[in-house]
């Protein structure tokens, strides 16, 4: 039997339990889903109803993305994520709860004004900033965020970093960040950044499973 995870291709946090299973190697059975139709196995394995979801062989349940990635990087973890060069992992897990808590607070904010009423979109996309002027000043002393290679961190963060880049790539590009810009091309450059961000088919029950990463154990 393979662990299932259900995805959305373009969420951020299944973007980067993707990118943990990908350099893990840790097999998953992929399931594509619709945030708008999501399937009733999904949402009985979890009622919290948003991607991702990771159900084990056991039957366990996983449906933070920070904990997915972590269930893949210890069971495997060729690239050393979770032994950072520089500072320890418990630092990198403080440096992604603020990206999980006030800067993504922000930035749906920053995003999409219209789901939250009130909300100034610059106010807010300045507010967020400030989390953004943070990554450029530690990236001047590392080319990542946790010392010369990519890390834990880079991985659960620059998906979200990449989705405030886009909400207005005209002023992110004008602005004072150059450590942090060239982070994030580098990273989104990556062969395996594709890999996890290809296009899969939308699953339906009955589907013959489809795997992640395919090459997995080749």
């Amino acid at each position: 039997m393979t662990p299932v995870l259900y995805s959305f291709r373009r969420c951020p946090y299944a973007m980067r339990a993707r990118w943990a299973l990908a350099v893990s190697g840790v097999q998953v059975e992929l399931r594509e889903v619709l945030l708008k139709d999501k399937p009733q196995e999904m949402l009985m394995a979890s009622p919290k109803a948003t991607v991702p979801v990771l159900v084990d062989t056991d039957g366990t349940v996983i449906d933070e993305s920070l904990d997915i990635m972590l269930w893949a990087l210890r069971q495997r973890d060729p690239a050393q994520w979770l032994e950072p060069e520089s500072g320890s992992l418990g630092e990198m897990l403080d440096l992604i709860g603020k990206c999980d808590g006030e800067f993504k607070f922000n930035l749906d904010r920053y995003k999409y004004p219209e789901r939250h009423s009130g909300a100034n979109a610059i106010k807010h996309r300045d507010a967020a900033a400030d989390f953004i002027g943070l990554l450029n000043v530690r990236l001047a002393i590392h080319t990542h965020l946790s010392g010369g290679t990519m890390g834990l961190a880079d991985a659960a963060i620059a998906p979200f970093v990449r989705q405030f880049a886009q909400t207005d790539s005209t002023w992110f590009n004008r602005q004072a960040w150059p450590n942090l810009q060239q982070w994030l091309r580098s990273l989104t450059a990556l062969t395996m950044f594709n890999d996890v961000m290809q296009r899969p088919n939308r699953w339906r029950p009955g589907d013959l499973p489809a795997y992640f990463p395919a090459l997995a154990n080749a």
